[in-house]
């Protein structure tokens, strides 16, 4: 018996956007980053900067018996939109319809049944909060935008 979700239900969330066709272009790194920081568009799993957690979980006990836990987590997420321009209007409207992407990967739909529990590791997930950040330096304009999944299983 698992005694978290968390590890399965982020493997779940990076198939599932891996497998969105609308970020194909777009790199999707599990966890911090360890490669070229200088690609256009970029989406973390597992991950934001200046936060110490991946991922955060609760649990209690489901019911009397004490066989069987809830937990509520989340999973801290970053988009990341850099150009080598100081336009950071387009940075920050390509963040938002990426994370418009996510949103829809999480939702359920004919083609995707399991998405909301992600791929049957959860109950149920979604798209739970954000925080925008910009920045324009000499090396162009950058917007990331910091989201979080959050998750209610039963172990």
């Amino acid at each position: 018996m698992a005694t978290s979700a968390v590890p399965a239900a982020i493997d779940a969330l990076l198939e599932i956007l891996r497998a969105a066709p609308a970020l194909a272009d777009v790199q999707i790194v599990d966890g911090p980053p360890v490669e070229d920081q200088s690609v256009p568009d970029q989406l973390f799993v597992g991950w934001q900067p200046g936060e110490g957690e991946s991922a955060s979980l609760l649990q209690d006990f489901a019911y009397a018996g004490a066989r069987r836990r809830d937990e509520n987590g989340v999973i801290n997420c970053w988009i990341d939109c850099w150009t080598g321009d100081a336009d950071i209007r387009p940075r920050r409207q390509r963040a938002f319809a990426l994370l418009a992407v996510v949103e829809e990967a999480l939702r359920a739909s004919d083609a995707a049944r399991e998405a909301p529990t992600l791929n049957g590791t959860v109950q149920w997930s979604q798209l739970a909060a954000g925080t925008l950040r910009q920045a324009t330096t000499d090396q162009g304009a950058r917007a990331g935008l910091g989201f979080t999944v959050s998750y209610f299983a039963r172990i």
